[in-house]
């Protein structure tokens, strides 16, 4: 069945010097030459005058590239219209093309399906390529760029590979046990399935740090009322993000902010004080407040200089090893400035003149760093490679159990193989995943 041709606006929407248009598909030249009399050469950049077939109005000078089938990026013709970036030259340009016979304006993510269709790039790839488009840190860039290489779709059909060979010589041992095969087979399989249950565990065991990367770490400010919270917020965030008031109790609610700390993406959460309340609105606002504490990946205690060494006992519980300390207001105490709360370091700060705010940040931008340890290696993104992941190593366990129970069975051991094949096929698309594109292609952008 000859697939539709499609067009979209391939570059950002807002106003720019340079716009790309893509157009993917059999009818990609043949709509290119009604739009245009220049001659296009196979990639080489040409000089070209839209026109409107209609009107007959001249839209914009440009350039146009044709990249013909099958090296392109999506396999199919692709011809791209470098044009002008005023909306109204962009919006012209689209609705000459909508105009023409067999062209219709691409959906979200369909030149990268027709690019995993084509078998230009595995599942893994083309999630790495809408990452690294929503990139907002350098961390975040890094993974999403290596991802989109293929390093963890390589590391996944490595894992296939090997599986599909140890299962090959397993069943040969089945369907020719009339033959001199090496009497070692079957334990050499077993060996295998061993050691890549345990290198998968290994990949499994990185506390999702793949996935938070994706998403941001997240960070919650815990503290009793009035200590300066939302201030504190506010000068992380270098804007005015939370209400500061003197009226304890201000904060009702959870108040979020994304932050860029060394290039890792954090998640901070300003957090209603912590205190008994007969306010029913307050009341909901601090169990929302224990909520995030106790989901969040780091906590920010903050107490007050004016009143230290009391501490509030609410927030001294909620301290851990994953808890940064600050004692705030130190512009209205006199403090050391070795201050020590349930036996960890805390940080003097004044979130209203600055002061220790440079330790601060140097303090969470290290501390984040730590929580994603080494990024050299890849790692699972998202939540569906954890769990065919998971499946994988279960399916070995049981034909590694099998094997060991049942010797006569050897076609359980070999069913059980093929479920962790199957399991790792369906991350890189190698297998049935037809129920899983809508999905996974719905959230990239038009015209990528």
């Amino acid at each position: 069945m000859k697939a539709d041709t499609i067009y979209a606006l391939a570059s950002g929407a807002s106003r720019a010097g340079v716009a790309v248009v893509r157009i993917s598909g059999p009818e990609s030249k043949a709509a290119f030459a009604t739009l245009s009399d220049a001659q296009l050469e196979p990639r080489r950049a040409v000089r070209m005058v839209v026109k409107d077939k209609e009107s007959g109005d001249k839209l914009d000078d440009g350039l146009a590239i044709l990249f013909p089938a099958p090296a392109s990026f999506t396999g199919e013709d692709v011809v791209e219209l470098h044009i002008h970036g005023g909306r109204a030259v962009i919006a012209g340009v689209l609705e000459a093309l909508g105009r023409l016979q067999g062209l219709r304006l691409a959906e979200p993510g369909e030149f990268t399906r027709r690019a995993f269709e084509s078998g230009k790039m595995d599942l893994t790839a083309a999630e790495g390529l809408a990452d690294l488009v929503a990139a907002e840190t350098e961390a975040q860039r890094r993974q999403a760029f290596r991802q989109s290489r293929g390093e963890l779709g390589n590391l996944y059909e490595s894992w296939r590979q090997r599986l599909t060979e140890a299962l090959a010589h397993f069943e040969a041992s089945i369907d020719f046990s009339d033959e001199e095969l090496p009497s070692t087979l079957a334990e050499e399989v077993e060996i295998e399935l061993t050691s890549l249950t345990d290198e998968i565990d290994v990949h499994l065991a990185d506390e999702r740090r793949g996935e938070r990367l994706r998403d941001g770490l997240h960070l919650a400010i815990i503290g009793p009322p009035n200590v300066g919270k939302s201030t504190l917020l506010n000068v992380l965030a270098q804007r005015d993000a939370a209400i500061v008031a003197a009226t304890a109790g201000t904060t009702r609610d959870v108040v979020e902010v994304n932050l860029d700390l060394a290039g890792y993406p954090v998640v901070i959460a300003d957090t209603a004080g912590l205190r008994k309340s007969n306010d029913a609105v307050e009341k909901e606002g601090i169990r929302r407040a224990y909520c995030r504490a106790r989901d969040a990946d780091m906590r920010l205690a903050v107490f007050d200089a004016e009143i230290w060494p009391d501490l509030d006992d609410n927030t001294l519980a909620l301290i851990d090893d994953d808890t940064i300390i600050v004692v705030n207001k130190i512009d209205l105490a006199e403090l050391g400035e070795k201050l020590t709360v349930a036996e960890y370091d805390a940080i003097p700060i004044s979130a209203l003149t600055g002061a220790g705010i440079e330790r601060l940040l140097a303090t969470l931008a290290n501390r984040v760093a730590r929580s994603f340890g080494d990024m050299a290696t890849p790692a699972p993104t998202r939540v569906r490679h954890r769990q065919a992941l998971e499946n994988c190593c279960n399916a070995l366990t049981r034909a590694k159990q099998t094997a060991a129970e049942h010797r006569q069975a050897p076609e359980l051991m070999a069913e059980d193989m093929r479920l962790a094949i199957r399991a790792l096929g369906r991350i890189t698309g190698r297998v049935d995943v037809e129920d899983l594109l809508d999905i996974i292609f719905r959230d990239f952008c038009i015209g990528k």
